[in-house]
């Protein structure tokens, strides 16, 4: 990954963006599908205290993995000078992802920084240590949390987590988001055939009535350590229709064509939960997101096999006008629609870990 152009996985195409400033009006910057850019996800380590099997599993990222060097992050004054640059191009949302971004130190102060720039701030996190920043957090700007959860049970947590810390802990630190006014708040379960599948109707029930989303996941063939295969998907639909079967569920209108999930509701109006299909019915025609790695690279799709070098731009000088005009020729030359052509083929194409890049 060492060149500031990446390759796109689905044309084989490379890009250097240098050769595209004067093309775009950044006012206006749009990709080769009319995309705007809309959400930037932020990854502020690549360091997580979980080895969830779908992310980073333990054999692959062992004691002696080498993680980025912490000297290789972007600081919080980078972090801040990309977003202004981005919301120059119409950026609206940051999320602050990881690895486990609470791991990162004094991460309240990145969140004040963004707060002062009037964006939209949510955080994805395994919660471990939720119950400790949350209030800082929240003082900070934060103003909604997204938290990982895949099991209630408290042996498939750990078994799934391949770590030794406790679900109680968890659901603390989401209860303590909720104290402090983080809202809303929503989970995230990944839903794995023959693993968790029973853990559904179980996080449905626990998080009624509190104002707690709760959303299912289809199992991704993110990066190539998983050992994702097709089989091991449980379609959207068969989730819905389980859910149907025991609770009175209603549709709920989108806010965004660029929400990913579709959403249910409890017709008593306890709760909602959504549905993110990104395997069984790929949502790239609306896709608004970029990520950018600890490390300063800039990544157009969950599934790419490299980024374009931001960092790089700012060591060497670059201005916000600078920046501005290479992440909007980046953009314009996006074509990436990877989830609409998966398949078991495309499962052995080289793709960035998520935990680089954040979910």
């Amino acid at each position: 990954m060492g060149a500031l152009y990446s390759t796109c996985p689905q044309t084989g195409k490379s890009h250097d963006p240098s050769s595209l400033r004067s093309i775009v009006p950044p006012s206006d910057v749009r990709d080769q599908f009319g995309r705007p850019l809309k959400d930037l996800r932020i990854s502020v380590t690549d360091r997580c205290n979980f080895r969830c099997r779908y992310c980073m599993p333990r054999e692959r990222f062992s004691e002696n993995h080498t993680f980025l060097p912490k000297r290789a992050f972007l600081s919080f004054e980078e972090i801040e000078k990309v977003v202004r640059s981005c919301m120059s191009l119409g950026l609206e949302k940051v999320r602050i992802t990881g690895g486990e971004p609470l791991l990162r130190k004094d991460l309240p102060k990145l969140i004040e920084m963004l707060s002062a720039l009037g964006i939209e701030i949510a955080l994805t996190t395994n919660a471990s240590l939720l119950k400790k920043y949350a209030k800082n957090l929240h003082s900070a700007g934060l103003t909604r949390v997204t938290v990982s959860l895949d099991a209630l049970d408290p042996e498939l947590h750990r078994a799934m987590s391949d770590s030794n810390i406790s679900v109680e802990s968890i659901l603390e630190g989401i209860d303590e988001a909720i104290r402090v006014g983080l809202s809303p708040v929503k989970i995230n379960c990944v839903v794995q055939k023959g693993v968790n599948e029973e853990q559904v109707s179980k996080l449905v029930n626990h998080f009624r009535h509190t104002g707690v989303i709760v959303r299912f996941i289809e199992y991704m063939d993110v990066g190539r350590t998983n050992g994702w295969q097709l089989a091991q998907v449980v379609p959207s639909e068969k989730i819905l229709d389980h859910l149907q079967k025991e609770f009175d569920l209603i549709p709920v209108d989108a806010e965004k064509n660029s929400d990913v999930a579709v959403r249910w509701g409890h017709r008593d109006g306890s709760g909602e939960i959504g549905l993110i299909s990104s395997v069984t019915s790929p949502f790239c025609g609306d896709c608004v997101r970029a990520r950018l790695s600890a490390d300063g690279r800039l990544v157009t799709c969950l599934f790419a096999s490299g980024g374009h070098d931001i960092r790089a731009l700012i060591h060497n000088g670059a201005g916000e006008e600078d920046l501005q005009a290479a992440i909007a020729a980046i953009w314009h030359r996006r074509e990436d629609r990877y989830s609409e052509i998966r398949s078991e083929d495309t499962a052995a194409l080289p793709r960035i870990e998520m935990s680089y890049i954040g979910g």
